[in-house]
């Protein structure tokens, strides 16, 4: 209710600059006729401006007569009089190569992404996030790229915290992620549990604060040849703010509706929590929770003639979410976090030819989520009890909290310079650093019995890259119909650290009250009952100084890009790729690229591509004791890192790179206000990584640990699919105009074959960890998204369509079968009385879902925008699973658009 009244009080202060304007739009091209995406619209002598979105469409509102600025880098400004409502603009070529634009997957300066010839979205992220309502990047993508998915997970340990995201159903690490331009860092995280993406890590989207970006091009084609290593799926380059017009900024306020409906317990019966906001973990009862407050402020500021600097700050407080749970998972919902983001990105001329540039920022995230619950102990009952629950501490059992401390911090700076010879030279060196701090809260060490604290430092990990490059490009306007060269080196070192927690949090204690160092002589300690108590800290248990890791390495790449266009339709695109690895190896790689334009509206195009992702070091040596839930039920796991002796003596080889083919074909089409682009794609990846299922470990002689899983080339697959985007712009009258946008995604994910070698093929990679695998996407996924603007005021409604998803359920994890046979004719008991197919059975269906989106926003001045709305309108939900064995302990899964239903959200959106 504060932060209501906080905004009431905002409002009001705002609504009193309130003054008549008008509606001006159009379109901004080049002398081509091809739109300019990301061209910059201004009032002149104010900060009321604007850029064109990916058709190079604009709209702002201002006074009559007044004078409107339009600038594109490499085009002249012109600076243009209101004297009506439609004003479509035509900006010449400055022919300066030195500050042209270069879209991902190109380096040539002179294309626009309907002339690439492979698939590239160019969204204006400022215009979503001002509307949506949603406050982070990977919500944006969700909804706004064909091909990309990511939903908040729950239950999945540091997953919770990081988001995996995915493109066209691959991992989150087969996707690399540039600032503009420049190589960023990936997360410390592995995901290694209840996950989609699991045995990844990926780049954590949303440490980049939403309102530093001016727009995401998203690269849906294989591009190892031209980035390096993970650029299989394709590339997200964000580039940020350039903008000098001074403050503009927003107050964002949410909340997720608690309304799921009623008769879940009565379908599974069991007890459930957080039901219709019921019978909560947290104690209250509520209609809503999630509460979402944003603040962000974006300053812009002139350097000299053409620099810049521009600053951006983000403030974030989001609570919990709480859905049905059952008693296992008392706390199941999405996490907490209250997070500060500071980005900055400038440029500095120093002559005509040569300019300074430098962009970083850090962002600070406190997160708290809740682990599977722990029940209460019973004296003489160990059947029914649960030991891991000290019953002075928590008599009535407990709901441990994985809480951490994420530190993402980077710095980019380099040199621009055009020789006399007409070469541009870049000089760049980027670092950055992810760190990831865990704090176990509201939990307990059962094997110290009463002694036992209830708060620990679990310890972390780390992972920082530095990476230097040296690019050169030329554009030869008089070779052929325009050949572009590019070619250059790039250095890069990583370094990943897992560092120790207290001792508290992972050790196994003995009767006396010391940590077992010596099993042969110890006697771990144990219950009333008579049974030994697990160690470690509930929850999460925290890192060892033996899971500790100290590990670099290095790698050299060198490439040579170029396009040629042998006629003004005909385009050739070849790029090739050297990389050696200290570790283990070096690679080469290729991608050929063609666009034909078969009229001025059409063109086709298409690529062949190999590509490679190395192991990460993460995958190399990550290793923990930790305790996975089986059923409801704890099972301590060791998961080994791929150098130990523990690896090898299970015929584990090492980690090798993942190997890419990838092909594409597809077209372009573009009339007035209407575009289209549909591209089908193949890819083949050879000696996937993934995470194995659990093995026997009891003979390892481990103190507790009872499985053990590893990182492996487990997997060859094949993707296949189809993206498509369509576009159309339009008005009615002066007054009125409209935007229809289609976009879709199918998806065909297959496994080839596994590489379990001499091990059970059931156990090494089971159908439950091959379904979580081809659960990475939807089959399918299609938007529509509609606008229509009225003077000041806009509507917007967006449907989303998702396939159905299927998943195995933990009770392939519980039956365990050895083979297909087996799983197809199950003895339930183990005596003939009765057979189940777990195929049938153990599967959990979850039905295709629309989810509806709607906001509107009114223009109260040019100085203020009110936003009101609302996301999943109609409070869609996964199917619910009434079996109990969901792998996040929920009523349902995190799949699709997630489980936290109905979103309900204002915003006041300022300029300064």
């Amino acid at each position: 209710m504060k932060k209501l009244n906080i905004l009431l009080v905002l409002l009001c202060f705002f609504t009193s600059f309130a003054f008549a304007q008008e509606l001006v739009s159009g379109i901004v091209t080049n002398a081509s006729g091809e739109p300019l995406p990301g061209a910059s619209v201004v009032e002149k002598g104010t900060s009321n401006g604007t850029i064109t979105d990916f058709d190079g469409n604009y709209k702002i509102s201002v006074k009559k007569g007044e004078t409107l600025i339009f600038s594109f880098v490499g085009f002249q400004t012109k600076e243009i009089q209101i004297t009506s409502n439609i004003l479509n603009v035509t900006l010449e070529d400055k022919g300066e190569q030195l500050k042209e634009v270069q879209i991902v997957g190109s380096r040539g300066t002179k294309r626009t992404a309907m002339d690439t010839p492979v698939p590239v979205d160019v969204i204006d992220v400022n215009e979503l996030a001002t509307k949506n309502g949603n406050v982070d990047i990977t919500q944006i993508l969700q909804y706004a790229a064909p091909s990309f998915n990511a939903t908040k997970q729950s239950g999945s340990d540091g997953s919770d915290h990081i988001v995996p995201a995915s493109l066209r159903g691959l991992g989150p690490d087969q996707t690399l992620v540039l600032i503009n331009g420049k190589r960023r860092h990936q997360s410390s995280l592995v995901n290694i549990f209840g996950t989609r993406g699991r045995g990844n890590s990926g780049t954590d989207l949303n440490a980049i604060p939403v309102a530093a970006i001016k727009r995401i091009e998203v690269l849906r084609d294989g591009a190892s040849a031209q980035y390096g290593s993970d650029a299989i799926a394709g590339v997200i380059n964000i580039v940020l703010k350039d903008n000098t017009d001074g403050v503009t900024g927003g107050i964002t306020y949410g909340a997720y509706s608690t309304a799921i409906g009623k008769g879940w317990e009565e379908k599974t019966g069991e007890t459930l929590h957080n039901v219709e906001g019921k019978n909560r973990l947290d104690g209250k009862d509520k209609s809503f929770d999630g509460e979402t407050t944003k603040l962000d402020l974006n300053y812009g500021v002139k350097v000299g003639e053409t620099g810049y600097m521009n600053f951006t700050t983000e403030l974030l407080s989001k609570e919990k979410t709480l859905r049905p749970g059952f008693d296992w998972r008392k706390g199941y919902g999405s996490a907490a976090v209250d997070a500060f983001n500071f980005m900055i990105n400038t440029m500095i001329p120093v002559s005509e030819n040569t300019e300074i540039y430098a962009f970083g920022g850090r962002n600070y995230r406190d997160t708290n989520a809740n682990a599977f619950s722990r029940n209460e102990y019973i004296d003489g009952n160990p059947d029914d009890s649960d030991n891991r629950s000290v019953p002075s501490l928590y008599p009535n059992g407990f709901t441990p909290q994985i809480t951490s401390i994420i530190i993402d911090a980077s710095v980019s700076a380099g040199v621009r310079h055009k020789m006399e010879n007409g070469w541009n030279a870049d000089f760049n060196n980027t670092y950055g650093k992810n760190s990831f701090h865990y704090y176990i809260k509201n939990s307990n060490n059962a094997s110290m019995k009463d002694a036992s604290p209830t708060d620990f430092d679990a310890g972390g990990h780390s992972l920082s890259q530095n990476t230097t490059g040296v690019d050169f490009n030329k554009y030869f306007e008089e070779a052929a119909s325009g050949i572009n060269l590019a070619f250059g080196m790039e250095y890069r070192t990583e370094n990943f650290i897992i560092f120790a927690g207290e001792e508290a949090s992972y050790a196994l204690y003995d009767e006396d009250g010391l940590p077992i160092t010596n099993p042969a002589i110890q006697t771990v300690a144990f219950d009333s009952n008579g049974v030994d108590l697990p160690g470690g800290s509930q929850g999460f248990p925290g890192y060892s100084p033996d899971n500790e890791v100290d590990r670099s390495r290095s790698n050299l790449g060198l490439y040579v890009d170029s396009e040629f266009n042998l006629s003004d339709s005909f385009l050739v695109a070849v790029a090739l790729r050297y990389e050696d690895y200290s570790d283990f190896g070096s690679t080469f790689n290729y991608k050929l690229a063609s666009r034909f334009k078969v009229n001025e509206n059409l063109s086709l195009r298409g690529s062949l591509s190999t590509g490679f992702r190395a192991p990460s070091l993460a995958q190399l040596y990550y290793n923990l004791i930790f305790t996975n839930i089986v059923n409801g039920q704890s099972l301590t796991s060791l998961l080994s890192a791929n150098n130990s002796t523990v690896t090898k003596g299970f015929g584990i080889n090492q980690l090798t790179e993942e190997k890419a083919f990838n092909g594409s074909v597809g077209f372009t089409y573009k009339k007035g206000g209407f575009t289209a682009s549909v591209d089908a794609y193949s890819i083949k990846v050879d000696d996937r990584i993934v995470l194995t299922d659990n093995f026997d470990a009891t003979g390892l002689g481990i103190p507790g640990v009872e499985a053990a899983q590893f990182f492996a080339n487990g997997v060859d697959t094949r993707t296949q699919g189809l993206d498509m985007v369509f576009t159309y712009n339009g008005s009615i009258d002066s007054d009125n105009s409209f935007i229809v946008g289609l976009t879709g995604n199918i998806n065909d994910l297959k496994i080839d074959k596994i590489h379990n070698g001499n091990l059970n093929e059931y156990t090494f990679f089971s159908p439950f960890s091959r379904a979580y695998l081809k659960a990475a996407a939807p089959d399918y996924k299609f938007g529509l998204n509609m606008g229509f603007t009225h003077k000041k005021f806009d509507v917007n409604v967006n449907l989303t369509q998702f396939s159905d998803v299927k998943i195995n359920d933990f009770g392939w994890v519980d039956y365990a079968p050895a083979n297909e046979a087996e799983a197809l004719h199950y003895d339930v008991n183990g005596d003939g009385s009765e057979y189940i197919n777990l195929f049938e059975t153990n599967v959990d269906t979850y039905k295709a879902k629309m989810v509806v989106d709607l906001n509107l926003s009114y223009e109260v001045t040019k100085s203020l925008t009110l936003t009101i709305g609302g996301n999943n309108i109609f409070n869609q939900y996964p199917t619910p699973q009434f079996d109990g064995l969901t792998d996040q302990g929920g009523l349902m899964d995190s799949v699709q658009m997630g489980s936290d239903g109905a979103y309900f959200f204002g915003r006041i959106g300022f300029k300064l």
